[in-house]
């Protein structure tokens, strides 16, 4: 058979041939999210941005399409990112010793200058670049903006010391109070809110905050249908590797007790807690490392990662 080499007029459409196997999973989809869609049409999702989502090419652009899509449905997206890895990145650099204390970094004034930096300039901006470029109206704000975030100096145990004993951290602190007007302004518009955690005290001082807690504390003051937490495992694992899901607090609270959940899931589950504990409908722990996690944990009837309620 020879090649086609007619020239068809411009407003001529050729119809090309439809592979329907495909057309009709691509139909599944969309009817499958569609009850999804009415149910979460008008509400606010908070989703903590972080790990290998915030790394990995392929998956940035999928994040910011995915949260371009929940706010052209007719969602209010909120999201709130870390930067452990940048940060740290850029303290290597300058020749900055990094020590850290349970998980948090030590943050004197010279390194904390490198969060601001780093938080509510690289980061924040590459985010909200992102999310712009897929068609979305992004708008980046530090906790410092509009007093949104108030903190105050997080002090921690010494677990080693005989004695009671508390570790000054520096400039490292957690959520005292949010004012979460101006995140109300922008959420009700077109725009997308992307917050970096860091926040001011009484005095004026700048705080470092995990950004896990920053994303349950303003889920929960904004009264929150789900709080996402973005992260580098697939959820809340049993004994026998099995990912958990749909469990309630008091479940919760018994697989924390026998040790079931442990280490470094611990923090996150506890703000997962917090977060529904205060209002928010549900929580859930999703592995940010599979593309579009975050669509596939609200628009699928199977969800991906752990769901928590209270």
């Amino acid at each position: 058979m020879t090649a086609d080499t007619r020239i068809y007029p411009k407003n001529i459409r050729i119809q090309m041939p439809i592979d329907s196997k495909r057309a009709i999973h691509v139909a599944r989809i969309v009817t499958e999210a569609l009850p999804y869609i009415r149910r979460y049409a008008g509400k606010t999702i908070v989703v903590k941005y972080g790990g290998n989502a915030m790394i990995d090419e392929r998956l940035q652009q999928g994040f910011a399409r995915d949260v371009v899509l929940m706010k052209a449905v007719g969602m209010k997206p909120v999201v709130v990112h870390g930067g452990g890895p940048q940060i740290g990145a850029l303290l290597a650099r300058l020749g900055k010793q990094t020590q850290f204390v349970d998980g948090m970094r030590v943050t004197d004034a010279e390194t904390m200058d490198v969060v601001q930096m780093v938080l509510g300039g690289l980061v924040n901006k590459q985010i909200v670049q992102l999310i712009n470029q897929q068609g979305g109206k992004a708008v980046g704000l530090s906790g410092k903006d509009g007093g949104l975030i108030r903190a105050r100096k997080l002090m921690i145990n010494n677990i080693e010391a005989k004695a009671s004993e508390l570790i000054d951290l520096g400039h490292v602190g957690e959520v005292d109070a949010i004012d979460p007007r101006l995140v109300h302004v922008l959420d009700d518009d077109d725009f997308i809110p992307v917050i970096a955690p860091v926040g001011v005290d009484a005095d004026g001082a700048s705080y470092n905050i995990n950004a896990d807690l920053v994303a349950g504390k303003l889920a929960s003051v904004l009264s929150a249908e789900k709080l996402m937490l973005l992260t580098n495992v697939q959820g809340v694992m049993d004994r026998d590797g099995h990912v958990l899901t749909g469990l309630a607090s008091a479940q919760v609270d018994a697989l924390i007790a026998d040790g079931t959940i442990a280490d470094g899931m611990l923090p996150k589950v506890r703000c997962a807690l917090d977060a529904v504990r205060s209002g928010v409908k549900s929580s859930v722990i999703v592995d940010g490392r599979v593309e579009h996690a975050v669509l596939l944990e609200l628009f699928t009837d199977e969800g991906i990662g752990t769901l928590i309620r209270a």
